[in-house]
C-alpha cells in the first residue's frame, strides 16, 4: 500500500438492546417502505421487503457481496449493476456501497437483515458514481455514519442535480436533495473502522478511476473491496486520471490479498493477477493515445484508432471505450 500517515480509528458505539433486535430491523424496513405505524401493517410490509432482499454470496465468514449485472446503469435492470457488500462484526455492520436506486438500497438493507439483527453503523461509499451511492437513502437512520473519501462530498455535490434528474427522467423515481446522503466521516489517507471484533482498513487513493476512490480491506479474511479501481469483464471506465490509475494499480498489486472484489464483475482469489487484463487495456490506451498525439492525430480520428483490439475483449466497450479515449486524449495532450 502507498505510504500513508498512521490510520485514524473509529469505534462503533455498542448497540442498544432494541437496536440489536430483529424486530427493530423489521420495523425500520417497514418504515422505509412507507408502512403505517400499525403492528400488523408493519409486519406485512417488513415481510414483503425481506422477501425482496437482494441475493448475496458469503465470500468469507461475515463478508457478503451482491454482484450486480454486467450492464450499463439503466431502467431495464433497475440500476442493479454495481457490486455491493457488507461486513458483520460483533457490534454492528458496515455496508459497502448501496446501489443505483433507493429501492436497491432498501433491498440491500433487507439482505443485511436476513443475515444479522445487528445495526448498520457505517455506510461506506467508495466513490460518487450513481450506481454505487443512490441507495444511500435507505440507510439514513439515527446512529448510521456515512464514510467516504475526503473528496467525495465535493464530487457528489457537483453531480447531484444530474443524478436526480436521471432518476426522474429515466427511472421514473422522484428523489429530492434530502434523500441524498453525504459523508459524515471522511478519509484523507487511511482510517480504521471498528465493528466489534473486526476492524476494517479504509484507504483513500490519489486520483485514478475518479478523484475520490476508496478501498476497504478486511484483514481477518484478507478481503479487499476495490470497487471501481478494478473492473472484471466490464470495460474499465475512466473518470479521473489514466496515469494516476496505472500508478495506483502498482501499489494495489503489492497488497496481501486473498479475495479481491471489483466494482463490477466476479470476485477473484488470484491476486494480483486479477489486475492483469485491466492493466493491459489501460496501458494500451495510454501508449496509443500518446502515439496519436505525437503524430498530430486529431481527437475525432483518435477515438476510432486508439486501442480498438484491446477494447474488443471487454463487455460494454461500445458504450465506454470512445469516452475513455476522449478522456485520455484530454489528459495527455498537455503532458510534459
Amino acid at each position: 500500500m502507498a505510504p500513508h500517515a498512521p490510520p485514524r480509528s473509529l469505534r462503533a458505539p455498542a448497540p442498544g438492546a432494541a437496536a440489536a433486535t430483529l424486530r427493530g430491523w423489521l420495523i425500520g424496513l417497514a418504515l422505509a417502505c412507507g408502512a403505517a405505524l400499525v403492528p400488523g401493517a408493519a409486519r406485512a410490509q417488513a415481510a414483503e421487503a425481506l422477501a425482496e432482499a437482494l441475493p448475496v454470496s458469503e465470500l468469507s465468514p461475515g463478508v457478503f457481496v451482491h454482484f450486480g449485472r454486467l450492464e450499463d446503469w439503466l431502467p431495464g435492470n433497475g440500476g442493479d449493476v454495481a457490486n455491493l457488500g457488507f461486513v458483520i462484526g460483533t457490534r454492528c455492520v458496515a455496508v459497502i456501497d448501496t446501489g443505483g436506486t433507493p429501492q436497491l438500497g432498501q433491498r440491500l438493507r433487507a439482505a443485511v437483515a436476513r443475515q444479522t439483527a445487528l445495526p448498520v453503523c457505517y455506510v461506506i461509499n467508495t466513490h460518487a458514481h450513481p450506481d454505487h451511492v443512490l441507495g444511500n437513502a435507505a440507510f439514513k437512520r439515527a446512529g448510521t455514519q456515512f464514510v467516504a473519501s475526503a473528496a467525495f462530498n465535493a464530487a457528489m455535490s457537483a453531480r447531484e442535480p444530474f443524478y436526480l434528474n436521471a432518476l426522474q427522467r429515466d427511472f421514473g423515481i422522484a428523489m429530492g436533495h434530502d434523500a441524498v446522503a453525504y459523508a459524515t466521516v471522511t478519509v484523507s489517507k487511511t482510517l480504521e473502522l471498528d465493528l466489534g471484533g473486526r476492524v476494517l482498513m479504509l484507504t483513500a487513493w490519489p486520483t485514478a478511476h475518479t478523484d475520490n476512490d476508496l478501498t476497504v480491506f478486511d484483514p481477518r479474511t484478507r478481503t479487499l473491496f476495490l470497487s471501481d479501481l478494478l473492473f472484471v469483464q466490464h470495460i474499465p471506465v475512466l473518470d479521473g486520471n489514466l496515469r494516476g490509475w496505472l500508478a495506483v494499480m502498482k501499489d494495489l498489486a503489492a497488497l496481501d490479498v486473498a479475495t479481491a472484489v471489483p466494482g463490477h464483475g466476479p470476485a477473484s482469489t488470484d491476486w494480483p493477477a486479477a489486475l492483469g487484463a485491466q492493466r493491459q487495456y489501460l496501458g494500451a490506451v495510454l501508449r496509443d493515445t500518446r502515439a496519436a498525439i505525437k503524430s498530430r492525430v486529431t481527437l475525432a480520428r483518435a477515438v476510432d484508432q486508439i486501442a480498438p483490439e484491446p477494447a474488443a475483449a471487454w463487455l460494454l466497450a461500445e458504450r465506454f471505450h470512445r469516452r475513455n479515449v476522449t478522456a485520455a486524449y484530454a489528459e495527455l495532450e498537455w503532458e510534459d
